[in-house]
Formats: structure tokens, C-alpha cells, sequence
């Protein structure tokens, strides 16, 4: 595998358009390890394999570590309300802050608004900010239990959950129960410790058909770091807390299965595994079971995945472009030769006109972070997706229309690939012949009345 991975990861990037990668597998009991590019077009710094990304997303299998490590301890009940933990915990909807669980908030089942990118502090008080200042405000948009949407305001509740609990600030319970234990070379909790490593920075294009640039800020907002705001390291540092899953060295192994033991269904758009486990993407794939997450923040994207009965790991680190397509050609290979798993093929336009009703999709969906109205115009559907606020502007610079097609007759796919994907939204829970929300990038947004 290294040798693949010397020979074939420039090629890859520069087809796939990405300005730096990085890229670690266990496998067979050894690591190989690569990294190709640029840190970051303004400075011209070139990755090295101890160069440290932003894991994005990935950083909710920390705070899910942090959690489970509580439960086996005996310190939190994952089926108790949150409220036995902080009493303090308010949301727009009364009667859903008191039912909600911790088990709702690792499954994505909560139901409030998920996306209050709300800065608070940039300081060890972040998060307890946000629970005080910014929940409060939190619509409820389904019912608790009720399904699955995206949430990263609710993995800060749990970060604060285990701030409370331990006494300490969640970028110090990171290190002190999983960094040092690990004993993780290259990990950057706040961005502050980014500077001590070769730091890759974000790269964006600021409408689909502008040229990559190096993104204008490092970071998302400090409190969501239990979400994935700020959480960097190297992709073998990455891989090191894979393999402390494959062999139960932070958690046991029955901790481990009840994590991977699969909670709830997932609407198929394609970007997302069927099933979600306790902080735990789960794909079942033509080859076997594959466990992992992805993350995404201001231009950096990354991607992690173990095949525990080959006691496989993969992670892509990467700071721009189509990174989609890159993860599909190249883990695709890495997975395909080391554990005989077959990624499955993306959604893409059908060939042959398939028929939805205009009825269904159309309307004005509203989030937290952006609007998506969906239109008929000259008998061809589109979504116009707009921030809502300056704080969005980060994400979505620029308003963007995106031309779809019928996917089937509850799907619309974008027409063109955009980052080598094609957008899809689906739409759900139709009363009246009109979907009450669109489910997008593992969102249910509801529609506007």
C-alpha cells in the first residue's frame, strides 16, 4: 500500500483538483502513510505527512469517546433526560428540552435546529455559552425521536455534559483523555496549537465557477468545537484513534459494539451511510460493515473509515477541490485491496426522464444557516440556496442556483457535479400532496407555511 500511495496520490490531486492531501491506512498491521500539495496557495508550503488538517465532523467520534468513557463509568445514563446533567439545558420547545437524551443527541434524533454557528467566546467558556446564550433560542423543528437531522448543536450539549462532569474545558479533556493516553504526536485541540505544526488552511470557491482560493478565516466558531469546529491533527494520528477502536483500548469491547449497533434509519441522498449508530456513521457495502464519519469546515474536508473484521483504518485529509471524487478513486482503491469492500456508486442524473410533482417539492424551506426555495421555471426545477445572516456568509458566500432533475418521484438531483458530487434533496412527509421538509445534506428543514 505505500508504495500505491507514493506513486499515485499527486496524480490524484492534481486530477481531482485539490490543492493538498494527506492520507494514512492501517492495514495488515502496518501504516503507510503520503501527502502531496500545497498547505495553502497564499504561501506555497508543501503537506508533509505530519502536517495537521481540521477533522471537521470527525471530532463527534471524540465527543462520543468522551461520552461513552462517562457511561462506562457510570456517570451518565444514555436514556436519562439531559437535564439530570444540566439542569440549565432550555430550548425553544419546553416539553422537548425535558425529554431529550443524551441517546437523541449522539443519534441526530433531537429534533432542534442544528446549524447555531452563534459565536460566543473564544475562550474556555465557549461552550458553556452557547447552553446558556444560544439554546435557548432553538426552534424545535420535529418532534424528538421523530427522525433523523443533522445536528451539530447537539453534540455541544454533550461536549458541555462532559465539561461538567470532569470539571475541565472540552479542549483539555480532549488531550488528557485521548490525546495523551494515545500518545498523539500531532494534534492541535485549539487553534492556537495549529501554529505549533505545518497547518493546512481551507480552500473555497466562491461561486461554482470561480478558481480555488485560500479561505479568509482558519475556523468555524469556538463553541461548536465538540461539534467540529476546531479539532486538527495528522492523518496517522487520526488512524492511531482508529485502531484504538479496532483494539478496545480506550473502551471496552462491549461499549465499542453498543456504539456500532445501528439506532436510526437515514433518508437516501447518497452523501449519507443508511444507518446512524451512537456518534457512528455506519455503511453496510457490498463486502462487508464499514464504520466512520466525515467532516467538513471552512474549505477542508476529511474522511474515516475502519473495517474492524479486516482491522483496516483509512483517513483523507484534504483542504479543497473535489474531494469527493478524490475519496471515491482513492479510498475506494485502498478499501477495495485491503478489506475487499466495494464503494457504491453516487447518485446521478438518470438517463431516461423520471416524473415528480411540482407540487411535492416546491416552496420555501428555512434553517438556521440558509433557505433553499425550490422553483419550476420553463418546465426546468431549481434551488436558490442563501445564507441567512453574516455568520452563514462564512459557508455560503454568495447565493447559489443549482439547476435539478427528477431523481425518482421523491428526489430532485442536481443536474451538474459540483466538487464531483451531484446534489440531492429529498423530500419528506407529504401532507396534501406537499413535502413537509427537505432533507439535505442530512438536514430535515422544514417547509415555510
Amino acid at each position: 500500500m505505500q508504495s500505491w500511495l507514493d506513486n499515485n496520490l499527486g496524480r490524484l490531486i492534481e486530477k481531482h483538483e485539490v490543492p493538498a492531501a494527506s492520507v494514512a491506512v492501517w492495514a495488515d498491521g502496518e501504516l503507510s502513510t503520503a501527502a502531496a500539495g500545497i498547505l495553502s496557495l497564499n504561501t506555497g508550503v508543501e503537506a508533509t505527512t505530519d502536517s495537521v488538517f481540521q477533522v471537521g465532523s470527525i471530532t463527534k467520534l471524540w465527543t462520543t469517546t468522551l461520552i461513552a468513557q462517562l457511561v462506562a463509568e457510570g456517570k451518565v445514563d444514555l436514556d436519562r433526560p439531559v437535564r439530570d446533567y444540566l439542569p440549565e439545558f432550555k430550548l425553544g420547545d419546553e416539553a422537548a428540552a425535558a425529554s431529550i437524551t443524551p441517546r437523541h443527541l449522539l443519534t441526530h434524533t433531537a429534533g432542534f435546529s442544528g446549524d447555531a454557528f452563534t459565536p460566543t467566546s473564544r475562550g474556555d467558556d465557549g461552550v458553556e455559552l452557547f447552553i446558556r446564550d444560544v439554546l435557548p433560542g432553538l426552534a424545535q423543528e420535529v418532534p424528538p425521536g421523530a427522525g433523523f437531522s443533522y445536528n451539530n448543536s447537539g453534540f455541544v450539549v454533550l461536549g458541555r455534559i462532559a465539561e461538567v462532569l470532569r470539571g475541565k474545558p472540552y479542549h483539555e479533556l480532549i488531550r488528557e483523555h485521548i490525546g495523551v493516553p494515545l500518545e498523539l504526536k500531532h494534534l492541535a485541540t485549539i487553534p492556537d496549537e495549529a501554529l505549533l505544526y505545518r497547518a493546512a488552511v481551507g480552500h473555497i470557491s466562491p461561486k461554482p465557477d470561480q478558481p480555488l482560493q485560500a479561505a479568509r478565516v482558519w475556523s468555524l466558531v469556538h463553541a461548536m468545537a465538540p461539534a467540529g469546529s476546531l479539532l486538527a491533527m495528522s492523518a496517522s494520528d487520526l488512524i492511531t484513534f482508529g485502531r484504538a477502536y479496532l483494539d478496545a483500548s480506550l473502551l471496552d469491547r462491549a461499549t465499542i459494539d453498543r456504539l456500532w449497533e445501528p439506532q436510526v434509519a437515514v433518508p437516501p441522498t447518497g452523501g449519507f451511510p443508511a444507518h446512524w449508530g451512537l456518534g457512528w456513521m455506519i455503511f453496510t457495502l457490498d463486502g462487508g460493515t464499514v464504520y466512520g464519519h466525515d467532516g467538513g469546515t471552512v474549505g477542508q474536508s476529511a474522511f474515516f473509515r475502519l473495517v474492524p473484521d479486516k482491522g483496516v483504518a483509512v483517513a483523507l485529509l484534504t483542504n479543497g477541490g473535489n474531494t469527493s471524487s478524490l475519496y471515491d478513486e482513492l479510498v475506494g482503491h485502498v478499501l477495495r485491496e485491503t478489506a475487499g469492500i466495494e464503494l457504491p456508486a453516487r447518485p446521478v442524473p438518470p438517463a431516461e426522464p423520471v416524473e415528480i410533482s411540482a407540487d411535492l417539492v416546491t416552496g420555501r424551506y428555512e434553517g438556521v444557516l440558509t433557505t433553499s426555495t425550490v422553483s419550476v421555471e420553463d418546465g426546468e426545477f431549481w434551488v436558490l440556496e442563501e445564507a441567512v445572516g453574516e455568520e452563514a456568509k462564512v459557508i455560503l458566500p454568495e447565493p447559489r442556483r443549482t439547476r435539478l432533475v427528477p431523481l425518482d418521484d421523491s428526489r430532485l438531483i442536481g443536474a451538474e457535479p459540483e466538487h464531483g458530487d451531484h446534489t440531492v434533496l429529498a423530500f419528506r412527509d407529504p401532507v396534501d400532496g406537499r413535502a413537509s421538509y427537505l432533507f439535505q445534506g442530512g438536514r430535515l428543514t422544514p417547509r415555510s407555511r
